[in-house]
């Protein structure tokens, strides 16, 4: 991929499928679907992510899913809605994140609905949206970062074949204040791939 001066001329498909999901950009209309999957799993999600403090209303998740299409558009964020193809239910949350455009860096994040856990719908999801990094947008470098303690998140990025850099301790806030360790994983052009 050639290396553009304004990520806005870069054209890319705005969804791909995998064997079992259909991933794409953030389409208007998709706020409640959103919501019903993070109203089912906060309990889940309150302990890593911090939009889940609270149960969002409807309205309050299409919002987000409004400014999130208008990230994608202008390749600020890169937000991807995770949805089955068998039957169009709303599985999740990914994405390419912390975008460095010079460098072909992008840090993939992901949530999963409660009740599709542990039924590799993230594993299958970051692996098509490693692929479509790597193809389309010409990625170098590709990174997961958790809260040390997320013992699923890490169990994502090392079944998917990323290296575990380090450990930055003491790094960020978790959800409740303290202090936590985030582990970096990465996957690296010419090395991993």
């Amino acid at each position: 991929m050639s290396s553009l001066s304004n990520p806005l001329l870069l054209d890319f498909p705005e969804s791909f499928e995998s064997e079992r999901l259909r991933i794409g950009a953030p389409r208007y209309g998709e706020g409640a679907a959103m919501n019903a999957a993070i109203r089912e799993s906060l309990n889940e999600l309150k302990p890593w992510m911090p939009w889940a403090a609270e149960a969002p209303t409807v309205e309050a998740s299409e919002l987000n899913v409004r400014e999130a299409r208008l990230k994608f558009l202008r390749r600020e964020d890169l937000r991807l809605q995770l949805f089955r193809k068998d039957n169009g239910e709303f599985v999740g949350g990914s994405g390419l994140h912390r975008i460095h455009w010079e460098a072909r860096k992008f840090e993939i994040g992901y949530w999963v609905r409660t009740s599709l856990a542990r039924q590799g719908y993230i594993s299958e999801a970051v692996r098509a949206i490693e692929q479509f990094a790597i193809r389309e947008l010409g990625a170098n470098r590709l990174e997961i970062y958790c809260d040390s303690r997320n013992i699923a998140s890490a169990a994502v990025a090392r079944s998917c074949g990323f290296t575990m850099e380090g450990v930055m301790r003491s790094e960020a806030l978790d959800t409740s204040g303290q202090l936590r360790d985030t582990l970096i994983f990465a996957k690296v052009r010419g090395i991993e791939y």
